[in-house]
């Protein structure tokens, strides 16, 4: 970790690390992997195709907390498909939070939820096994299994 500059306060004005692809795309580097403070005390926020971080934004984020146009995985995320702690995806969530058409988690909020507890208009829970959230999930895994050639 690289320690530059004078102080914000208790602590320095610069830490952390920040790199970014030759490569790009547009106005966006193929990776950026962004960690800590820049120089004027600011968060470093990845954005790239593939940001990686504390704070990200890219098509895909790996970070604490992002935004991901196309996936993402971190701490609380936001994107179509997600994998997170807190994870809001506008298709499939899978979190101990989640959130979205289809959710998995320890409590979720979607149309079709496979939780402990949860919202859902189809919830397969501890306590309720709608037949459609059943279908759909026992489904979901058989393709899954299929997809990764293993059935």
């Amino acid at each position: 970790m690289a320690r530059k500059g004078g102080t914000l306060g208790n602590v320095p004005s610069e830490y952390g690390f920040e790199w970014k692809s030759r490569i790009r795309y547009g106005r966006y580097p193929l990776i950026h992997i962004a960690v800590g403070r820049g120089a004027d005390g600011k968060i470093r926020v990845a954005r790239g195709v593939i940001a990686i971080g504390q704070f990200g934004v890219g098509l895909v984020t790996i970070a604490q907390c992002g935004v991901g146009f196309l996936f993402g995985i971190g701490q609380a995320i936001l994107a179509p498909i997600v994998i997170a702690q807190v994870a809001v995806g506008v298709i499939f969530g899978v979190g101990q939070i989640a959130a979205g058409h289809a959710a998995i988690g320890q409590i979720v909020f979607a149309q079709y939820g496979l939780a402990q507890a949860g919202l859902a208009r189809h919830l397969w829970s501890m306590t309720v096994k709608d037949p459609e959230a059943v279908e759909f999930f026992s489904h979901l895994f058989e393709a899954s299994l299929t997809s990764f050639g293993l059935k």
